[in-house]
């Protein structure tokens, strides 16, 4: 966030912390949601790069659409296990994976 925008937030009266701080997440437990959200970026990204629609990599994957988009959406009952064999069953290779993991930018 921007400093100037979080003076004016902290001047209006709110209180300006992180995602962890709100929702009382330890480290660890920060870590896993922001996998779990890297990994989904990643599984989006290469499924537009691939041009397959949802229900396409659906077909793929074995699964429903509204799966995949759950898996895309990050949601938390989408297991790492799942996201992880979903990248691969597209093509992507362990380096790769390991790209999209150490990526944080994205």
């Amino acid at each position: 966030m921007r400093k100037d925008k979080k003076a004016r937030l902290e001047r209006a009266g709110w209180r300006v912390g992180t995602v962890r701080e709100l929702l009382g997440l330890s480290k660890a437990e920060e870590a896993l949601v922001e996998l779990r959200l890297i990994l989904s970026r990643g599984l989006r990204e290469r499924r537009a790069r691939r041009g397959l629609t949802q229900a396409q990599l659906a077909r793929l994957l074995k699964s429903s659409q509204s799966r995949v988009a759950k898996m895309e959406a990050g949601d938390p009952s989408v297991s790492l296990d799942l996201l992880i064999r979903s990248l691969l069953a597209m093509g992507t290779t362990q380096s790769e994976l390991a790209h999209v993991i150490a990526d944080k930018t994205k």
